[in-house]
């Protein structure tokens, strides 16, 4: 009876999951195995559309730079997150609500809108050139702020931030901080705390927004066509170039399936090497 109950409670995920993601992916997948033409995609089962990702230099070197781009994304993300999830779970941190306030501020705008703030900030007559001219620290404005792997940097973290802000918060808000206060009793200083008791701990909501951030990073598309150049071109970009430009849905297929099977296996390798599942399974319990 209870399970019975469970399972209709389940459904409308269930359905949802299935509506939106499996029958999408399944129909990318089989879409990826026909022919492309002129006139659109025709039920060929092929191969070809593989063997021109595999053959090509230029595919497999865009899906490296997109794995680099979002494992560095991930771990600035992290290296920027972290601290401030830190400081805003203390007990009765002053100004909490506040800060928390301003720090979703900026997420009630468009994403495409946020990527777009980074121009008038980062161009050659944006703020940055502009206080760097009026401070006498350089003669001329600086080009190389924009349009270049480190401006796509900027731009996704500043785009995922709260992805991975808010995982980390909640496991640090919910920690006993009597669990610090008796390590303290024992001796320990509190690097000594933070490293043996609140990191540990805070372990499950990291992953949780590492690989939101990574996944996100990965599937980049509006952030490295504002902010980037041609030679920071992600494989979103290529992606979409293929649908939208030259019109070879198959060939795009294949590429999102490519990549979404190289995710999978970073995950594999990330589960395997770090014992995530484990992770996540004693946190469970």
């Amino acid at each position: 009876m209870r399970r019975g109950a469970a399972l209709l409670l389940m459904a409308p995920a269930l359905v949802w999951l299935f509506v939106f993601t499996v029958v999408p992916v399944t129909m990318l997948t089989v879409i990826s195995f026909w022919s492309s033409t002129a006139y659109g995609i025709r039920p060929v089962w092929t191969l070809d559309n593989y063997r021109t990702i595999v053959s090509n230099y230029v595919y497999i070197e865009t899906f490296g730079r997109t794995l680099r781009i979002a494992a560095v994304t991930t771990v600035l993300t992290l290296l920027a997150a972290y601290p401030m999830a830190l400081v805003l779970s203390r007990p009765r941190r002053a100004g909490k609500t506040a800060i928390l306030f301003l720090v979703f501020l900026p997420f009630w705008t468009s994403y495409v809108v946020r990527s777009f703030l980074w121009l008038p900030m980062l161009g050659r007559n944006g703020l940055l050139n502009m206080l760097l001219l009026k401070a006498g620290i350089v003669a001329q404005p600086i080009d190389w702020f924009i349009y270049n792997e480190g401006a796509v940097y900027v731009g996704l973290v500043y785009a995922y931030m709260l992805f991975m802000f808010l995982p980390i918060y909640q496991s640090l808000d919910k920690q006993d901080h009597k669990l610090e206060e008796a390590a303290a009793d024992l001796g320990a200083t509190p690097i000594q705390a933070f490293r043996k008791v609140v990191f540990p701990l805070s372990l499950p909501g990291v992953f949780s927004g590492c690989t939101m951030v990574f996944l996100f990073a990965c599937g980049a598309y509006v952030t490295p066509q504002i902010l980037g150049g041609a030679s920071t071109m992600m494989a979103g970009n290529v992606i979409g170039s293929q649908f939208q430009i030259a019109n070879n849905w198959a060939l795009g297929a294949s590429l999102s399936v490519a990549l979404m099977m190289a995710v999978v296996v970073c995950f594999a390798l990330s589960a395997w090497r770090l014992g995530l599942l484990q992770l996540f399974a004693g946190a469970r319990q």
